[in-house]
């Protein structure tokens, strides 16, 4: 069970890798749209098992909390994350949102039980140079035209970690609930986009396989692959091959033609993996045996 458990949680993680890609194929729907579509879509395997196993509907009632932290989790950012590749480069942009698993391994070291060592911090630093590298034009200075899809990025990132942090106080919570989750994002999403923004629909096919491909992997199947693997698989294991995503993600958008191969991404993606690798040191380090009995 745990083996498999993990295999799937490494599903995810590939999944997200086409995040920014996908988004950046999908023309020029706007954030709040996009979400509500994506998420609508992302419901359907949900939906799907509901009609064949109805009594699994009864998985959804969950307390308030719970419900908070999944919508706010994800509504967030989603929003954010499309926000952040509208206003700026997809590649800058993306490295940016994928701060996450670097300051999940952060925040992690300060809660209860848990230490901050000085390889935590050194990690840290070395994300938040590889971020100056990317974001920076001409010398250290921020372009000003980006300013916009850079803070999304970042509050992308913090929002991301945040809800993964909350989330592991709901450990015996079903992964039923990601249906629901999903189904009230894309519902919060369509007011917000009939109150705020001008519909934009797809231009032509490539353009709709691109939103249904977000619907399906990445805003998808992603999250129900992320929580079943983070439950039932190896945590630790998981959490580590997280911090391959950005190098995917970026090498995706290279290939496509999306962005075009610069030093300063090659530099970015060494200081924030490596960061986070470092930052990750004790999920590398065999446990002594004293402490793997008293687990």
């Amino acid at each position: 069970m745990k083996v498999r458990g993990t295999l799937i949680g490494f599903t995810a993680i590939l999944m997200w890798s086409l995040l920014a890609l996908m988004t950046a194929a999908s023309g020029k729907m706007p954030p709040f749209q996009l979400s509500a579509v994506t998420f609508a879509i992302g419901s359907l395997p949900g939906l799907l098992l509901f009609l064949v196993k109805p009594r699994r509907i009864a998985f959804l009632k969950q307390p308030p909390k719970v419900w908070i932290t999944g919508i706010g989790g994800l509504f967030g950012y989603h929003f954010l994350y499309f926000t952040a590749l509208r206003n700026a480069p997809a590649v800058e942009a993306g490295l940016i949102a994928y701060l996450w698993p670097l300051l999940i391994v952060v925040g992690s070291a300060l809660l209860p039980g848990e230490r901050l060592r000085w390889y935590h911090v050194v990690g840290a630093i070395a994300g938040l140079c590889g971020t100056i590298a990317i974001v920076s034009r001409n010398g250290l200075s921020f372009d000003g035209a980006y300013t916009l899809g850079y803070g999304a990025a970042f509050l992308c990132a913090f929002t991301w970690s945040g809800y993964s942090l909350l989330t592991r106080r709901f450990d015996r919570v079903s992964t039923d609930v990601v249906t629901g989750f999903c189904l009230a994002t894309s519902a919060l999403s369509l007011v917000c986009h009939l109150a705020l923004e001008t519909t934009v629909w797809p231009a032509d096919a490539g353009e709709w396989a691109a939103v249904v491909g977000l619907g399906l992997l990445p805003v998808g199947a992603a999250f129900y692959a992320w929580d079943y693997g983070v439950k039932n698989g190896d945590i630790q294991i998981i959490g580590a091959a997280s911090y391959a995503a950005p190098l995917l993600s970026t090498l995706i958008l290279v290939v496509t033609g999306f962005a075009e191969p610069d030093w300063r991404i090659l530099l970015a993606c060494l200081l924030i993996t490596g960061g986070a690798v470092l930052a990750a040191r004790d999920m590398f380090r065999p446990k002594p045996i004293a402490e793997a009995v008293a687990e």
